[in-house]
């Protein structure tokens, strides 16, 4: 597979050095990409970054993963318009610890030749002195040089301290260890590196004291990807709850199969490109179907399995499917019935609960009182709100409909303890305690 032309027809291209597709078409390449430890999990944001190196390893190239350890104590500037808190080094490692898991999910660590591997950068500034970063680093790139960058830039307006002004160096020293102790040729990263990655590739080329003139065989790359945007050019990536994060403790898998369902017709073709590994001629083949019938979001439903399944598992996507029938499918009451008593709390994750006592159901004259007085008003405010409402037919319990507010309160209860009240298309969740 050629890298490039991959990461082309996908729109996964923004830049790259000279020479880089030719370096990747003579033989195998070593390259990286350093992942920001600031939270206990990678979000979608992270994503995009994440198939370059899937799409890099299926290549035949080998992928460095860097966690930033010692970076993740400084935080980087790029994008950010004011500084960041510092985080505990316990802090970090906790959540070095959750990333090193998640990328497992997307590449192969193994024994062959273009294994992944994971690097900390901490492991070798640990014990770096200061004087000794300044001779090493700090002398071959001026101070002209580092604040042309479009990161720091930006931040001269609102004010930057040396700390983040010196990130891109640590950045950049990054890259001369792996190159000089792991032969890593290529740092790739989103669009919004190529300030930083460049450092990288200065500091190499003057530490090595190489010239302009002539290119030579063992010099360092660079290659960003765009920036995912929505069609309406806004930030991609986050919820109405917030980051879509890819733990699946902080985004259940039915939130993160929701979050992909739920996107727009016009942000398709660019997702399931960028985030998917369906082949050119698949895309084109779902894209022509969902074209005839757009409300089936048959490329909606592509992109939610093909992620949620790497992300997740299948039994998390599945999970997520189930889940998704139940609140708003054509769901029965014997696929209620067949929710495992572990899987409610994820599937009913969001949805109201209330908690039912046997007492309050021992006092209930009828099925009016169990959605009023039992559920402490939070299904319906009073008796007569819920007799009107399921004279109306308005109500569900468990999937099936109720017409008599007079019926008796000797229902299923499923797993012997929950209860399904649909309030239209409302859901609301009793818990028998």
């Amino acid at each position: 597979m050629n890298f490039i032309e991959e990461l082309r027809w996908r729109g996964m291209l923004n830049d790259m050095t000279p020479g880089t597709e030719e370096q990747l078409l003579k033989e195998m390449t070593a390259g990286y990409i350093g992942f920001d430890p600031t939270a206990a999990s990678l979000h979608i944001g992270n994503l995009a970054t994440i198939m370059l190196l899937v799409h890099f390893q299926r290549a035949g190239h080998k992928p460095f993963a860097l966690v930033g350890g010692a970076t993740g104590m400084i935080g980087d500037p790029s994008g950010k318009a004011a500084e960041r808190e510092f985080l505990s080094e316990e802090t970090l490692r906790r959540n070095q610890d959750g990333i090193r898991a998640q990328l497992t999910k997307f590449l192969v660590f193994d024994e062959s030749p273009n294994a992944a591997e994971m690097v900390n950068n901490y492991d070798w500034f640990k014990d770096f002195s200061f004087l000794g970063f300044l001779r090493e680093a700090g002398k071959h790139l001026t101070v002209n040089y580092m604040m042309a960058k479009d990161s720091v830039k930006k931040r001269l307006e609102t004010g930057i301290s040396f700390t983040e002004f010196s990130y891109q160096l640590l950045q950049g020293y990054d890259f001369y260890h792996l190159y000089k102790h792991r032969g890593v040729r290529l740092q790739m990263g989103g669009s919004d590196q190529w300030g930083n990655i460049t450092t990288g590739t200065e500091l190499i080329r003057r530490k090595e004291e190489r010239g302009d003139s002539e290119p030579s065989d063992d010099r360092a790359f660079a290659l960003t990807t765009p920036l995912v945007t929505k069609a309406d050019g806004t930030k991609f990536g986050k919820s109405e709850s917030g980051n879509v994060w890819l733990d699946p403790n902080l985004t259940s898998p039915y939130q993160f199969y929701q979050f992909w369902l739920n996107t727009t017709d016009n942000d398709c073709p660019r997702l399931i490109r960028v985030f998917t590994l369906l082949d050119k001629e698949a895309i084109e083949r779902l894209e022509a179907e969902h074209a005839e019938a757009p409300h089936l979001r048959i490329l909606q439903k592509a992109i939610a399995q093909d992620v949620t399944v790497r992300v997740h598992g299948q039994a998390g996507y599945e999970l997520a499917v189930k889940a998704s029938e139940v609140l708003f499918g054509k769901a029965t009451i014997d696929t209620l019935r067949s929710i495992a008593l572990n899987e409610f709390d994820h599937i009913f994750d969001g949805v109201p609960q209330t908690d039912v006592t046997q007492a309050d159901l021992d006092a209930c004259k009828d099925i009016t009182d169990l959605l009023s007085v039992a559920s402490k008003g939070e299904v319906y405010a009073s008796k007569g709100e819920a007799r009107r409402a399921i004279s109306q037919n308005a109500v569900s319990l468990n999937k099936t409909k109720i017409s008599d507010p007079a019926a008796s309160v000797d229902i299923e209860w499923l797993q012997g303890r929950y209860l399904l009240v649909s309030k239209g298309k409302k859901n609301h969740l009793l818990k028998k305690v």
